[in-house]
């Protein structure tokens, strides 16, 4: 039970070498999900056998782990993702200065070389980002990684202000019901109809919270970009990188795709040590702490991609805490799928990118030519009674038995192709590879009959119609980016507007940073739709000033309009490279 500067103690684990008798540097994990290890106190086991640690447990590193303030073995009381304090008001404790005052007693109470290190995934991971912030002396190298960034412009509960219902409600009753966690009690194995049933967001505290989940008091109290996410936001709480910091993300990360990207991104600005470094890969949310990640659904990646990240993991903590190796790292570490090729680049982006545009034509093609025509435009129904789902049927809870969550993000996007609610705009099959590699952003052209809106885009690659590789993949529809927008906050997440019905307007909307080469033969496809469910909430389509009080009236049918025209040209900038 390690003490904190206010008196509260935290439950620690420490696991050192058997029979070491020469200092070592630790590694520190700090965790909301239970620190306590299968091994009784003084006994021993095995950390080679466990992936994400072995090739370092083997080499000689003091692992710690602990539970965070308030959950588990710990005292204290708990908030998620507490902003950092103690630098503006003074005597306040974070997870900051709990790092900080946990890395002081391990050093002044193990045999250790004075050198520690953090990192972790996920809600770890953005612990490690924070740890790192004003660092004890002896913290010389952290490691952020599937750490969330903002939590209402890109990760967890919102993307661009649009809910993310069924993640957001069953992962904020699951951490903070109970100190030891808690799984929602749900009445059914597939949860569609049931969200669908919940009908208004008011009805989560009225029929089911009753107000006892803190974070979902939240959403309700701050539906927009208010200075209570603001503040929130590291974004607002951290500035630059203090000790190097290597960023860990990937592609198809169902739960925090945005943040190793935009915290990078936002350290990268005033990185004038050269401390600030990127790896993203193929890989859903933490996925290259298993065993190979060696595919992803019925994506294969032709190699074990988690092999190669880990050994990459020991080289930067081996460098920076026990000084082995040139410490010469490449900026950005980037796997490339499609030609399933890690990539390394000076610079992320790469400067040498080249943006086009491919625009989306009337007659539902796609080109890098932009529409000629005055006149040209795609409607559909948007029915918030009948929406399209994210993936396909059942909807098991998101952690729950048999649960699909995790591969969603490669997921065949064929099963809603020929929803009348879902419209695809197709290039012809390529005649050589085009590779994109960077930021990839929408803007959309779209008018709707409401006065709010959600936007679906999805840019995905299509396979041929007998794929030579593997006859069984023919004409997949494998999705390399999406992202929802909430039609609202298209001139401001703070302050949102009602769209004005039938009015054509440009939404911008963020697809996130990808490396994919679309292969030869393959083709290049927009997809757009208005409801993802129950993923992301149902708009009503009618605006109300706080989609969390909606009254069922308040949800509408909306026939929306996509332009594709010589003044209004719907299209997405791709990053190209020359091959």
């Amino acid at each position: 039970m390690v003490p904190m500067r206010d008196g509260v103690k935290l439950f620690t684990v420490i696991m050192t070498p058997v029979g070491s008798t020469q200092p070592l540097p630790i590694l520190i994990q700090r965790t909301p999900y239970g620190a306590d290890q299968p091994v009784e106190e003084g006994g021993t086991m095995d950390l080679s056998v466990v992936p994400y640690y072995g090739s370092m447990a083997k080499d000689g590193y003091i692992f710690v782990f602990q539970d965070i303030r308030g959950k588990y073995n710990s005292e204290g009381t708990m908030e998620i993702h507490m902003p950092l304090t103690h630098a503006t008001q003074k005597g306040a404790v974070d997870e900051s200065t709990d790092t900080y005052d946990t890395v002081d007693w391990l050093v002044k109470n193990t045999n250790n070389n004075g050198k520690a290190g953090i990192f972790g995934i996920s809600y770890p991971g953005w612990l490690a980002l924070v740890g790192a912030v004003d660092p004890h002396p002896a913290l010389k190298a952290a490691s952020e990684q599937a750490c969330m960034g903002d939590l209402f412009l890109g990760d967890d509960f919102h993307h661009n202000g649009a809910f993310r219902l069924s993640y957001g409600m069953e992962y904020t009753y699951g951490v903070e019901f109970s100190k030891e966690g808690s799984d929602f009690p749900f009445p059914q194995f597939d949860l569609f109809d049931w969200y669908l049933k919940l009908g208004s967001l008011k009805n989560v505290n009225e029929k089911y919270f009753h107000g006892k989940i803190p974070t979902w008091n939240n959403f309700v109290k701050h539906p927009d970009y208010d200075a209570f996410w603001q503040k929130n936001s590291p974004l607002n709480y951290i500035s630059y990188p203090q000790i190097p910091q290597l960023h860990v993300g990937g592609y198809y990360d169902q739960e925090d795709i945005n943040g190793p990207q935009l915290m990078y991104t936002h350290m990268e600005k005033k990185d004038s040590f050269n401390r600030n470094y990127i790896v993203l890969g193929p890989w859903n949310h933490g996925q290259w702490a298993r065993a190979k990640a060696d595919s992803l659904g019925k994506i294969s990646f032709e190699s074990p991609t988690a092999v190669w990240f880990q050994s990459l993991q020991k080289k930067w903590f081996d460098y920076w805490l026990k000084g082995i190796g040139d410490g010469k790292f490449d900026e950005a570490y980037c796997f490339q799928t499609g030609n399933n090729q890690w990539k390394t680049y000076s610079t992320w982006p790469p400067k040498e990118a080249v943006v086009k545009k491919l625009y989306a034509a009337a007659d539902h093609t796609a080109s890098f030519a932009k529409p000629a025509s005055a006149k040209g435009s795609v409607i559909y129904t948007s029915d918030p009674a009948k929406p399209v789902p994210y993936r396909t049927q059942p909807i098991e809870e998101t952690y729950g038995f048999g649960s699909r969550w995790r591969p969603w993000q490669v997921e065949d996007q064929r099963f809603v192709y020929t929803r009348p609610d879902v419209v695809s705009f197709t290039m012809d099959s390529l005649t050589e590879d085009l590779t994109v590699t960077g930021k990839i952003t929408a803007h959309l052209f779209a008018s709707t009959t409401g006065t709010d809106a959600d936007w679906v885009v999805k840019l995905i690659d299509e396979y041929p119609a007998f794929d030579s590789k593997n006859v069984l993949m023919s004409q997949y529809q494998l999705p390399v980016a999406m992202e929802v927008f909430r039609g609202r906050y298209r001139k401001s997440f703070s302050k949102p507007s009602p769209l004005v019905p039938n009015k054509p307007e440009e939404f911008i909307i963020d697809l996130h940073q990808v490396n994919h080469t679309f292969k030869k033969g393959h083709r290049i496809m927009i997809q757009i739709q208005s409801t993802w469910f129950p993923v992301i909430d149902r708009n009503p389509q009618k605006y109300v000033p706080n989609i969390f009080e909606a009254k069922e009236s308040d949800f509408i049918k909306a026939q929306q309009t996509i332009y594709c025209n010589n003044s209004n040209a719907t299209y997405i900038e791709l990053p190209v490279m020359n091959n």
